[in-house]
């Protein structure tokens, strides 16, 4: 199936009970064994089946197999936001000890992650001086567990070289995990292209409608977790945690995602709620036809914000002269996302007027909505980073985040000439 099919169809085929076209939502916490050698078997691994809605639901297994589709995984896990997925995404893997690499454009949450939380959990993070390999590589060592990146940066806008990003990891036995929520299946499978591991935020773009939050990792299956033993032992040696399951020999191609299931999730509970799975799936729907709309409304925004002198600059990758159009070509087919940045010409308090003058976009620290969205970063989702690492993040004192939605063009266009007109006069 294509991917607008499988985003309607993907993972599911009528109830087996009632015959329901929707998804039903099974607000259950446990599940009945049929008797206790059922239940011995279940619990030895030894049967598939539903235990405790802590490590699997029905109505969320739906979503976790049709977003697995859309990436080309071999299995996915729904979390309870995209924040949960990022820190399960490196806890799978990662001991004390240990340490990952990143680029340094990050959505700022993920960045205090990596730089605050991580280490006091004793796995450092190694932040490159910027998303090319030449800077990645020479941060990887014998203790990396990890190169992590974003496939476009929120809000940095930079789109990642993922095939040289994986190239580069996997020279040195190490997975490369891509948060793509920006760009979302429809525009870039990161699996394709090398990547090992990818996870979204759902509450953005997947879910479309601001309503719901979720996250989600997938398992491209890829990854050669028993060649690289010595790095990776919690793959291929038994798991105390957990029943001495060995990963790599229970769950096959599907070892990473079953250890993120059954360590991180199962013990530390950041679970999607099946109502929520219900709502996303409602959301993923109708991605593909969002994002070509998302895709053509913010080119043209783009375009009409540069050509005005008020504006002093503007970020989107859909102009030929963004140093990364060169990969909005290769990885997304020419359509540069929704996310783009720019700074008035009057610069901190010319911004200041036209973000409190704006009508239409609404003011939130949100992307991805079918609505349009626009953002302060500095003062909003960077705003617990230094001015430096503001700085190496993509994000200026002026800086403005537009999430560009699915209204109609004119209206989008009215609204921003009338905020420039109060921020700084008329041209």
């Amino acid at each position: 199936m294509r991917q607008e099919t499988i985003a309607i169809h993907g993972g599911y085929d009528r109830d087996p009970v009632s015959k329901s076209v929707a998804v039903p939502i099974y607000q259950t916490v446990a599940y009945a064994f049929d008797s206790a050698d059922h239940a011995a078997a279940l619990f030895n691994l030894e049967v598939e089946g539903n235990i405790y809605s802590r490590i699997g639901n029905p109505t969320n297994n739906v979503l976790e197999k049709r977003i697995a589709a859309l990436e080309g995984g071999v299995g996915a896990l729904t979390v309870g936001c995209g924040v949960a997925a990022v820190d399960y995404a490196i806890s799978t893997v990662t001991e004390t000890g240990a340490n990952i690499v990143s680029v340094p454009q990050l959505y700022g949450a993920t960045y205090t992650l990596f730089a605050h939380i991580l280490p006091r959990r004793g796995v450092a993070t190694r932040f490159a001086n910027s998303d090319q390999p030449e800077d990645i590589e020479p941060l990887i060592d014998a203790d990396t567990r990890a190169v992590y990146c974003e496939s476009v940066g929120n809000p940095a806008g930079n789109v990642a070289d993922i095939a040289a990003l994986a190239a580069c990891a996997h020279r040195h036995g190490v997975p490369l995990i891509v948060d793509n929520t920006v760009a979302t299946p429809i525009l870039l499978r990161p699996i394709e292209h090398g990547a090992d591991i990818v996870l979204h935020s759902l509450t953005k773009f997947i879910g479309g409608h601001g309503t719901t939050l979720g996250g989600i990792l997938v398992d491209s299956g890829r990854f050669d977790w028993k060649a690289n033993a010595a790095r990776f032992p919690m793959m291929s040696t038994p798991e105390p945690s957990y029943h001495d399951v060995v990963y790599t020999d229970h769950y096959k191609e599907a070892a990473y995602i079953g250890r993120a299931r059954t360590v991180c999730q199962r013990n530390t509970g950041s679970v999607l709620a099946p109502l929520s799975a219900f709502l996303l799936l409602q959301g993923l729907e109708t991605l593909p036809l969002r994002i070509a709309r998302h895709v053509e409304n913010a080119r043209l925004v783009a375009a009409h914000l540069r050509a005005d002198p008020r504006i002093a600059w503007v970020n989107h990758a859909s102009f030929p002269d963004n140093p990364y159009h060169g990969l909005v070509v290769r990885y997304l087919g020419g359509q540069a996302p929704s996310i783009m940045t720019f700074g008035l010409a009057g610069g901190f308090a010319a911004g200041k007027r036209f973000f409190d003058a704006l009508r239409l976009f609404t003011r939130l620290v949100n992307m991805g909505d079918a609505k349009s969205l626009v953002t302060h970063p500095a003062s909003t989702t960077h705003r617990q980073l230094t001015p430096a690492e503001q700085a190496r993040a993509g994000v200026s004192p002026e800086m403005i985040r537009f999430s560009v939605g699915i209204e109609h063009i004119d209206d989008l266009l009215e609204d921003i000439d009338q905020a420039l007109d109060a921020a700084g006069g008329r041209r």
